[in-house]
């Protein structure tokens, strides 16, 4: 009985080493990876990646090391490619004395082919249930204090449930390009993308993007910044139904949101918890769907460039764009100007620090001011109520083309100071504010 009980243990012991076996990570040096900064080592990835593909495990170990790629990768469908970060990272400072260099720990890949050439290959693209994870990705050869140089697209998402998750973009031309594909999932990213961020287009189910932080971490040296503010865009969305956007943030852009209409068509969703602070415009709406931006618990910062201004709806918008329970500040021109035939909504949002006199290139003096709205409607519809005004000037301008418009039960410090220029008609409703010091 005793000898039976051993051979049982030992063929137990066999058969769960083998099962262990069969499900671990393939490591990309057993392909013949380097990671030394130096070597090319793309063609060992890429074994690596189709290996992976149809081995039991599907996932490609990345141990810590400096991988460098003058080529672009496939990620195969249904394979994880895993750095050893397990939360995103950060390298803050990376130039200044005693600062940790993303070449100096974790899992850092080291991009340096489509130098100048846009519309090349992405350098890696994602497919149906492929995963990139805990990676930082650095373009060495990007000049600090210079105009950027261009690159293709650093990561594409395509086909359904690509994933990009813990990953740290530093300092890429162009990040993520999540078009063409379902379900997105982008989630705890940070970096500083200099002239786009995240673009999406030609999403038919729910995509994802959640905890994105841009923030000029890699650099902040005048003649690139002053570029990044004057072209850099952090988030563009166009066709995209039901996207969801939750606690993402953006500083240093020209524009922080952007919505455009696509071949596609134009986007609709929930953006919750989102933020922009120093850009230029920090959301521009060129086009929306009907069904509605849905925008909850924002914060909206403007205060450098010609005439900054938090909000900006264009001429030939017609959906629906709604803010609630978001604050606006400056110092800056105005907090809205908008266009078009749609409908803008404010409710529960806090309006503060308009009508400052532009100053080009730099921040406005705040002892300058001019008398301006702080919400200027030239057409479609406004539906305003429950917000707050807390400076004693211009609160809003109702242009000759406003059809509709609800402005009650609004906070107004010192007097009421609303101009109706689209005339006396039942589709103006303006009453019962409060008023006052």
């Amino acid at each position: 009985m005793k000898k039976f009980v051993i051979l049982f243990a030992l063929v137990v012991l066999i058969l769960t080493a083998k099962f262990v076996s069969a499900q671990s990570p393939l490591n990309v040096r057993e392909f013949g990876a380097v990671g030394d900064g130096k070597t090319d080592d793309t063609a060992a990835f890429q074994k690596a990646l189709d290996a992976a593909a149809t081995s039991d495990s599907q996932v490609v170990s990345v141990p810590r090391g400096n991988y460098r790629f003058e080529g672009s990768l496939e990620v195969p469908v249904g394979v994880t490619l895993k750095g050893v970060w397990e939360s995103v990272p950060a390298h803050i400072g990376i130039r200044n004395k005693g600062q940790v260099r993303p070449t100096d720990d974790g899992t850092t890949f080291l991009v340096t082919g489509g130098q100048g050439q846009i519309n090349d290959t992405p350098f890696l693209t994602l497919n149906t249930n492929s995963t990139l994870k805990g990676i930082c990705i650095y373009y060495p050869d990007q000049k600090e204090d210079d105009v950027p140089t261009e690159y293709p697209w650093t990561i594409a998402m395509r086909g359904k449930n690509p994933a990009i998750l813990d990953c740290e973009l530093l300092n890429p031309y162009q990040a993520i390009d999540a078009t063409k594909n379902e379900r997105h999932l982008i989630r705890n990213i940070s970096g500083q993308p200099l002239r786009l961020g995240i673009y999406v287009d030609s999403i038919y189910d729910i995509g994802r993007i959640e905890n994105v932080h841009f923030n000029p971490w890699w650099s902040m040296k005048p003649k690139l910044f002053r570029w990044q503010m004057e072209n850099g865009e952090a988030f563009v969305f166009g066709r995209s139904d039901w996207q969801y956007v939750h606690n993402t943030f953006c500083f240093g852009y020209n524009i922080g949101y952007r919505f455009i209409e696509t071949k596609s068509g134009v986007c609709n969703g929930n953006f919750l918890g989102i933020g922009a602070d120093d850009c230029y415009t920090a959301v521009v709406v060129d086009q929306s769907a009907p069904m509605g931006l849905l925008i909850t618990n924002g914060e909206f910062v403007s205060f450098h460039g010609l005439e900054p201004t938090m909000v900006r709806v264009g001429n030939k918008n017609r959906g629906v764009i709604r803010f609630s329970n978001c604050a606006f500040w400056g110092p800056c021109r105005q907090i809205a100007a908008v266009e078009g035939l749609g409908t803008i909504g404010f409710s529960d949002c806090t309006f503060v620090q308009w009508g400052f006199k532009d100053k080009e290139g730099g921040k406005p003096n705040e002892k300058e001011q001019i008398e301006i709205s702080a919400i200027q409607v030239l057409g479609g519809n406004l539906i305003l109520r429950g917000c707050e005004f807390q400076d004693k000037k211009p609160q809003i301008f109702l242009g000759e083309n406003v059809k509709k418009a609800i402005v009650t039960g609004n906070l107004i410090r010192g007097q009421e100071r609303i101009e109706n220029k689209s005339g006396e008609k039942p589709e103006i409703i303006i009453r019962d504010n409060a008023s006052g010091n």
